[in-house]
Formats: C-alpha cells, sequence, structure tokens
C-alpha cells in the first residue's frame, strides 16, 4: 500500500513510499520507518545505510483504507538524491486565485 510521509511538526511533505503487512509490522515494532521495495523486491529500513532516519510518530489511514499517512522525524534527507523532501522538482503547475 502507498505510504505518503510527511515530518510530524511541520507538515512538509518528504516522500512517497510502499508498504506491505509485513514491512508495517516492523514499523511498528521497531519505530523506525521500514518499507517494501517494488523494484529490488527487499525491504528496507529508512537511513539503514545513509543514516538519514524516520522515527515514526504516529500513522494514520486514509478513509478508503488503502493508503497510509505516516508523520516521521526525519534526520537529514528524505530523498535518495540527497535532498530535504522528494518533491523539491521542477513545480508542474500552479494555479493562482
Amino acid at each position: 500500500m502507498p505510504a505518503v510521509v510527511q515530518q510530524h511538526d511541520t507538515g512538509e511533505v518528504l516522500m512517497l513510499a510502499w508498504l506491505d503487512d509485513e514491512a508495517l509490522a516492523r514499523t511498528l515494532a521497531t519505530g523506525r520507518a521500514t518499507y517494501w521495495s517494488r523494484s529490488r523486491r527487499e525491504y528496507w529500513v529508512k537511513g539503514e545505510t545513509s543514516g538519514h532516519r524516520q522515527w515514526v510518530r504516529e500513522i494514520r489511514l486514509d478513509c478508503d483504507g488503502d493508503t497510509l499517512l505516516i508523520k516521521v522525524d526525519q534526520e537529514g534527507a528524505a530523498c535518495h538524491t540527497g535532498e530535504r523532501t522528494c518533491f523539491d522538482a521542477d513545480l508542474v503547475h500552479r494555479v493562482d486565485g
């Protein structure tokens, strides 16, 4: 299931990741964000190799029960590019009103 990952105190959207039942169980057991890599087909703990850890503060399920919101305390960059957020790319569209 997809998970939107957000900085708990600022609301900053950091990344989108995927969890299955096992990844969610590991996350709940350790307090460290654990995800399922769809490309590598393996579990990974955020920050295990980079040191940019995510400490889980809160997990919410959306109204349809098919997406998670994970609020974390992010240490360092959340994106694999080294940026704070994965949503730091060029602006695609803005509606000014």
